[in-house]
């Protein structure tokens, strides 16, 4: 054996062991929340990620578009027979394209109302609030009435927050939080959108 697969062979026991002890700590059992934010491209395709995850083991799951909706979705239609999704479409579609505050808070309003149920719900194993952040930001929904429905949630069901500039109260509340960070995107040099791809 070499000097370096010596210090290697070293380096992955130390590694192992610290690894398992961390394995060892963690015995809490119960449900988390995921805010995945950052201006880069993948927080929506993480979140389905997710989604095909706790449908394969027969999980019952919950997703809401507050944004997307109106758009053609591949995650949304290869799910769209399996009886233990359900998902809610806010169904107006992009912010700018509208340009109607009124229409979009009560379009708002009853995506985040069709939603409540699935909060209180202990089958449900996974909640998705896509592009809820805007929601927020743009005051369709308060912070404290998405931080009290996250926390009266049932123990064992988790939720995932996706969205751009998510709220430091939100991001501080989450059990995990990952940003995106966007360092190049192709649309920004003038590639359109590619089906399959980018939606």
């Amino acid at each position: 054996m070499t000097d370096r697969d010596t210090r290697h062979k070293k380096a992955m026991q130390k590694r192992k062991e610290l690894v398992d002890a961390k394995v060892a700590e963690a015995n809490e059992e119960r449900g988390i929340v995921i805010v995945i934010t950052g201006n880069g491209k993948g927080k929506t395709t993480s979140a389905w990620g997710t989604v095909a995850r706790s449908l394969g083991y027969g999980y019952q799951v919950a997703v809401t578009q507050f944004i997307k909706g109106t758009w053609d979705c591949g995650e949304r239609d290869i799910f769209s027979e399996n009886p233990n999704l359900t998902v809610h479409v806010m169904g107006t579609g992009f912010t700018w394209e509208t340009q109607d505050r009124e229409l979009d808070t009560q379009a708002c309003r009853q995506a985040w109302d069709n939603t409540l149920p699935h909060l209180t719900d202990p089958n449900v194993h996974l909640v998705v609030l896509d592009e809820i952040t805007y929601m927020m930001k743009y005051g369709y929904l308060s912070l404290e009435e998405v931080l009290d429905a996250l926390k009266n949630r049932p123990v064992n069901q988790s939720v995932i927050l996706t969205g751009r500039a998510a709220n430091k109260d939100l991001q501080a509340y989450a059990d995990t939080v990952s940003e995106v960070k966007d360092i190049k995107h192709a649309f920004n040099d003038g590639i359109k959108a590619r089906k399959g791809i980018d939606w």
